[in-house]
């Protein structure tokens, strides 16, 4: 399918050159090469995702590197994403190879097919992570269902994170549970648990439910996705995190193409550049480079 459509958008205000950053969380994805049903309650996302249309952009801004994140239960999904990175590691005349990595879906209801692709090493070159869209699950207990524990350890066991979607509030006290019930897996919190920004008795108990996540030792949560929560107004909860997770437990990330304006790079990314660039360089470095390079390691890599 062509992946033709809007442009991504200037780069978003705040950027300073030789700034490394990595986008934490981008989607890409191919409507040829999975269902997504989920965009029929956004029909705006109901086209391609492709690397041309925002690898430029994203370069501008100084990434450096991308972290591919899954958009649907399937292998399909899974495989287009691992193509892709394929292909930006390749790099083109236009965008210059950066690094690419996966955080990939795999079938937690069946451990063994789990422990078929932890060890296959095609299906694992470049996954750092494990996803699936528990907050589109009838049940909202799925990630406590016995197999998937089983699954989960050994996700675990094979050192890749587990990101957890659109938290707030369903799933918050569930991140809890699973970081007890698992204390070797490190849990990644996707946008912040969604925080509802300009709802102030909502956002009491989001920060407290943020408070009891980010007192478990092996949890991060991405600044991501905080444009479309709420009414956007995201210093709150960009306050919130560093004082709750500090630095050294965020990471940045884009959400392309989710934005309030879809498939504009800038309207996701700009307030949030612009708040985090009132921070220190060092723990600028931390949000924008470094968590994601301690935390989203290829399997078999050590953690530092």
């Amino acid at each position: 399918m062509s992946a033709e459509g809007p442009g991504t958008g200037t780069p978003a205000p705040g950027h300073r050159p030789g700034r490394a950053i990595t986008d934490a969380h981008l989607h890409l994805w191919d409507l040829e090469a999975s269902a997504y049903a989920w965009t029929h309650r956004a029909p705006a996302l109901q086209r391609t995702g492709a690397w041309e249309q925002v690898g430029p952009a994203l370069a501008a801004l100084g990434a450096t590197r991308v972290v591919l994140v899954h958009a649907d239960d399937t292998p399909g999904d899974t495989a287009h994403m691992q193509r892709t990175a394929e292909r930006i590691e390749a790099g083109t005349a236009q965008v210059p190879a950066m690094r690419a990595d996966v955080v990939a879906w795999l079938p937690l209801e069946n451990p063994a097919q789990v422990e078929h692709l932890l060890g296959d090493a095609a299906f694992m070159q470049r996954v750092v992570g494990v996803r699936h869209l528990v907050h589109d699950e009838p049940d909202a207990g799925f990630l406590e269902r016995p197999a998937v524990a089983d699954s989960l350890h050994l996700v675990s066991r094979a050192g890749l994170a587990l990101d957890v979607p659109d938290a707030f509030a369903r799933h918050m006290d569930q991140v809890v549970r699973l970081a007890h019930a698992h204390p070797e897996l490190t849990l990644v919190l996707d946008h912040l648990g969604k925080p509802p920004l300009g709802d102030a008795p909502a956002m009491d108990r989001w920060r407290a439910a943020l408070a009891r996540i980010a007192a478990c030792e092996r949890t991060v949560a991405k600044v991501s996705g905080l444009a479309t929560s709420g009414d956007g107004a995201l210093e709150q909860a960009v306050d919130v995190a560093l004082e709750q997770f500090g630095p050294a437990r965020l990471m940045f990330g884009s959400d392309w193409p989710i934005a309030p304006t879809p498939f504009d790079l800038g309207s996701g990314t700009s307030g949030l550049l612009e708040r985090l660039g009132q921070e220190s360089e060092a723990d600028q470095r931390q949000i924008l480079h470094g968590t994601a390079a301690r935390v989203y390691t290829r399997a078999g890599q050590a953690r530092g």
